[in-house]
């Protein structure tokens, strides 16, 4: 049976996700396909002066349409210096539309979310609280559906090639950096195609997650070294205290309520995409990028390591089908590739800090990952999962590592029970049953409702 087909899923990473990010205390900057753009502060924004005089000098119907357009002509500006910055030449034109607050949160509503019902997104919270990446009760949907009222200013429409720009939001150093990053994506659309030479389609990410994330850390990655040398090269001093200003006023409620592994996630293309980027790009320039544009990134251990870039490609991992061992309350929900970046986050950014691994303890032990794949199986019923994880290592001493690490979080997190269960190491919790063995530069993790479930699972595995 086919895994579920939906826009939204947090373990196959989708790329059409909306995500937020801040650069260091210096850029705000936005994501692809639909992306975020923060709620800057007008810095830039015309005040009329009070005087004695009955009517006003200047309507406010003139000063808006002048601070629009002195915006578009900013606007214009920044893609002109992206195009020469980033070697890249326009080959069409793109349109832009102001939209204003009312209609953005309703868009946020009624169409970021269309296709991801409340039953999937509980499902999705469902799983990810099997790995300790959420509380049971989350409410993943509204999470989201909040962040994104929160944080979205504008977004970039790949699929109408529209850019639309919240009204009332002035156009200062924040804004302009933003543009600059967005312009970027702009030009990578349109020059590669996101759904094509890119492939970054809905179905590419569903069919291979990992290489999707690397992509994605690519576009993200060239985009912030886009923006940086932007405002490196043509920021005036009052871009600067604009931004400066933003940053220092900056709230994000929703944002800083978010479990760990989630912010963690949302940052992941950016804060190690801009690493990966200019790994390349302090090497030989653009030119040099155009060389990873030919050759794509295929996973996350790439994006962190970008020295084991292109040769490093994961081993490839069959999983056999636990349909008919599970029976027919069973249904294959998910199936893909975990990754060095998620087999760090489940380590290391458990939704309970008492879970969680130290960051150079989760960063080692996730390192050698040489390959794997993983399945979940869900019975809508009564909403138990049923959790496969095979994974294949650099080496046997990679695995050893990596098993250390897991003994020590599954101890955090579950009881130790009798190895006599199962013949393995074997963990017993409110979630059911932990199964784990090792064999050479091999392990396998299994998470089931009860003993015999994983017993007759692992089985099958080996």
């Amino acid at each position: 049976m086919e895994p579920k087909k939906k826009k939204y899923i947090l373990l196959s990473c989708g790329v059409l996700l909306v995500v937020v990010f801040i650069c260091l205390a210096l850029l705000a900057i936005t994501g692809i396909g639909v992306s975020l753009l923060w709620p800057f502060s007008q810095s830039n924004s015309v005040e009329t002066e009070v005087t004695t005089i009955e009517e006003p000098l200047v309507t406010e119907e003139v000063l808006e349409n002048t601070a629009v357009e002195d915006m578009l002509a900013g606007a214009a500006a920044i893609e002109a210096q992206v195009q020469e910055i980033r070697g890249l030449t326009a080959t069409e034109e793109f349109n832009r539309e102001l939209i204003s607050e009312a209609d953005l949160e309703e868009t946020v509503k009624e169409e970021f979310f269309a296709d991801y019902s409340d039953e999937e997104a509980q499902q999705d919270a469902i799983v990810l609280s099997a790995l300790g990446l959420l509380p049971q009760d989350f409410d993943l949907k509204q999470f989201y559906t909040d962040l994104y009222s929160e944080q979205i200013a504008g977004y970039y429409d790949d699929e109408i090639k529209t850019m639309f720009v919240v009204e009332g939001m002035g156009f200062g150093g924040a804004e302009k950096t933003t543009y600059a990053h967005e312009y970027t994506h702009v030009l990578q659309d349109q020059v590669y195609g996101f759904d094509d030479t890119l492939d970054m389609s809905e179905e590419a990410c569903q069919v291979d997650s990992e290489k999707c994330a690397a992509i994605q850390a690519l576009v993200e990655g060239d985009a912030v070294t886009t923006e940086l040398l932007w405002f490196q090269n043509y920021a005036s001093k009052q871009d600067y205290n604009d931004l400066v200003e933003v940053y220092e006023n900056y709230e994000s409620p929703v944002m800083d309520s978010a479990p760990p592994y989630i912010e963690a996630d949302l940052y992941f293309p950016y804060e190690a995409g801009q690493v990966f980027v200019e790994s390349f790009t302090n090497e030989g320039g653009y030119d040099r990028l155009a060389e990873v544009y030919a050759n794509l990134p295929v996973s996350t251990e790439q994006i962190l390591h970008p020295e084991r870039y292109p040769e490093d490609t994961p081993i490839p991992v069959d999983l056999p089908d636990m349909s008919d061992i599970l029976g027919d309350d069973w249904s294959l929900y998910d199936q893909n590739v975990m990754g060095e970046w998620y087999t760090y986050l489940i380590l290391n950014q458990a939704y309970e800090p008492s879970w969680q691994l130290s960051d150079p303890q989760a960063s080692a032990a996730a390192e050698g990952w040489g390959g794997d794949a993983y399945a979940v199986y869900l019975n809508e019923d009564n909403d138990q999962v049923v959790f496969i994880l095979d994974n294949f290592w650099d080496t046997t001493a990679d695995a050893d590592e990596f098993a250390a690490a897991f003994k020590t979080y599954a101890g955090y997190r579950w009881d130790n029970a009798d190895p006599n269960l199962s013949g393995h190491t074997t963990w017993i919790g409110e979630d059911g049953v932990v199964d784990f063995f090792q064999a050479g530069d091999r392990t396998m993790w299994v998470i089931a409702p009860d003993v015999q479930t994983a017993i007759a699972v692992m089985t099958e595995l080996e």
